[in-house]
């Protein structure tokens, strides 16, 4: 463990938000790798990513690349897959060398035992997408998808996207998916003593909560609407951070 703060990250839909919202957040994700050894990306980095055999999706490069140096200079990064980017793999863990996560994992983040988990089919209710989700992630499902296009997987995935980002203004959040993950995050808190954070994302809607003393469920919201994250600093109780449009890039 070393002095520099862990930071998460979540819901930054590349290739969804517009040019200039995805040069403020590769200029923000330069400036925290100069400050972080650890980043975790907490799904949805990507509106839309699948790894076929031989063909990574376009549009990309710039922040694989910021990743990849990262990693080069002893940067850990963990990424989790969403909703949106849950079907990564070899590509993201061997070219770039990212740890990536297909389920909830359980971190220990500067000093703090974090479970963390994108949101997606957490907590009680969305039943419908629940039964969406076990069949698009079936071997199967993956298999089939495979074969098309991928020109025409892309449009597909861009035709089903809810990603929405007309003008930045924040949508209404959804109170109950909202109050379901907030329930959810804190049972697992209430079940497991040796837990201390619960950190989600999926909303779009950044929270901070603490549950118990010293023991806090976060939720990172979202870089189309907020440009929020969580930093985690040894010692110190972890903090919801925001990049105000007047800020520069330095987190």
């Amino acid at each position: 463990m070393t002095d520099l703060p862990v930071i998460v990250v979540s819901d930054v839909h590349l290739g969804a938000i517009p040019p200039d919202r995805e040069f403020r957040f590769r200029s923000w994700l330069e400036a925290a790798a100069s400050r972080t050894g650890h980043l975790v990306i907490n799904g949805d980095l990507f509106d839309f990513w699948f790894e076929y055999g031989s063909v990574i999706p376009r549009g990309y490069t710039r922040t694989l690349a910021i990743l990849a140096r990262m990693v080069d200079s002893g940067i850990r990064i963990d990424f989790l897959g969403g909703n949106h980017d849950w079907w990564g793999g070899s590509f993201l863990e061997n070219e770039i060398g990212v740890h990536f996560h297909q389920d909830p994992v359980r971190l220990e983040l500067a000093g703090w035992t974090a479970l963390v988990a994108h949101g997606d089919g957490l907590g009680q209710g969305d039943l419908g997408y629940r039964i969406l989700r076990q069949t698009l992630r079936s071997k199967v499902a993956r298999w089939g998808f495979r074969w098309i296009h991928p020109d025409v997987g892309a449009l597909i995935a861009r035709k089903v996207s809810r990603t929405r980002t007309r003008d930045l203004a924040p949508p209404p959040p959804s109170a109950e998916r909202v109050k379901a993950l907030d329930l959810w995050a804190r049972d697992r808190l209430l079940e497991d003593d040796d837990l201390d954070l619960v950190l989600l994302g999926h909303t779009h809607q950044p929270q901070q909560r603490e549950v118990g003393p010293g023991r806090y469920y976060f939720n990172s919201g979202d870089w189309i609407h907020h440009c929020t994250w969580i930093e985690i600093a040894p010692g110190e109780a972890p903090r919801l951070r925001a990049l105000n449009e007047q800020d520069g890039p330095t987190p």
